[in-house]
Parts: structure tokens; sequence; C-alpha cells
């Protein structure tokens, strides 16, 4: 799999509340050890759920017309969730529970990063593909090793920049921490319309 293929769906898994987790544990107190969890939950989550989907490949794509049926079929939701999005955007807020990541543990973290890598819709979808198109064209698993690590470095991102730019960072981070709090609608949007343009390129394509 090129890079070209591998880093729109690594985007499309960090995208959200994932990256936002990132940024708010890199600016924890304990953001080292915490970090390094959070990335360590979601490199066995990815990698759980690619592996699954690669041996069952045959079975996940099924043949060309259904395998095309259900890309029409997640194309229409992704529709729908994009104008529910947008309705509701006054009223949109990010989760409770993502108030409480600054005071989080290496415990609390990791279980973090594996269950939003692992259970969140957008990266079952994904991770799902990926271990898919391996199986179906004959490809080794070890070619899903581009993806995860692309995905895995992406949400290393915000503890790497603090590591490299030192105080620079605390202070950036913290704004765009804000920012992707107040405008999680937006984020949620470009998360959204960068799926539709993946499944529609799968189906022209």
């Amino acid at each position: 799999m090129s890079l070209l293929t591998i880093l729109p769906l690594a985007i499309v898994m960090i995208a959200g509340p994932q990256l936002l987790s990132a940024i708010f544990l890199a600016t924890s107190e304990n953001w080292r050890r915490n970090s390094a969890s959070f990335v360590v939950g979601a490199t066995l989550s990815i990698t759980l759920i690619v592996t699954v989907a690669y041996f069952f490949g045959s079975s996940v794509t099924g043949g060309e017309s259904s395998h095309m049926g259900l890309q029409i079929i997640v194309l229409l939701l992704l529709f729908f969730a994009m104008v529910s999005v947008y309705l509701g955007r006054e009223k949109a807020e990010p989760p409770k529970w993502m108030g409480k990541l600054q005071s989080a543990n290496s415990r609390s973290s990791f279980k973090i990063g594996f269950l939003l890598l692992g259970v969140f819709p957008t990266d079952i979808l994904t991770s799902a593909a990926v271990g898919s198109y391996l199986s179906a064209n004959g490809l080794p698993l070890r070619d899903s090793i581009g993806f995860v690590s692309c995905t895995v470095l992406l949400l290393a991102l915000p503890s790497i920049a603090v590591l490299a730019l030192g105080k620079r960072a605390e202070a950036f981070l913290p704004k765009v921490r804000d920012w992707m709090n107040t405008n999680s609608w937006i984020v949620n949007e470009a998360v959204i319309l960068l799926f539709i343009l993946l499944t529609l390129n799968n189906l022209l394509g």
C-alpha cells in the first residue's frame, strides 16, 4: 500500500476525538507516561482489528456487487450524519469524559487509546477495510505495518511536539485543544466529508 493510499486512511483514523485526546494527554501533568500509554493502547487496538479483518477477509468483503451495495449504504449514512451534525452545531459539545483527560493516569490513557481507535465507528471501518483489502488481494499481513505506523505517528505528534519544541508547544497546544473543543462540530464535519470523498473514490474508481 502506497503512502498516498495510507495517509488519507490514517488521517481518518485520528481526526476528531482521537487527536483531541492526544492533545489533552500531551498537556496533562504526567504527559510522557500518559501519551505513551495512549499510543500503545491505540497500536494494539488497530493491529487487532486489522488482523481479524485480514483472516476473515473473504467473509467481510463478499462479492463485488454486495461490496458496492454496502459502500452506497455507508455513503447515504455519511450524508445523513453530515446534515445531522450541521443542524445540531449550536448544541455540539465534546464528550464529558474528555474533560477528565488532564487528570488521567497511564492505565486510563491506555484504555482510552485502545477503545477510541478500536470502537469508534470510522476507525473500525477503516482498520477492517485495510485488513480486508490485503486479504482480498493476496498481500501479506505485514503490509499493514505502514498503515498502523502512520496512524500511530500522527497520534504521537502532540507529544513529539512537546519534546521537540518545549515551552512553545506547551503554549500552542492548549490553544489548539480549546479551538477543537469549541468547534467540535467543524472537526466532525471535516471527518465525515473526508470519509465521503474516500467512499466516492472507491465507488467511482
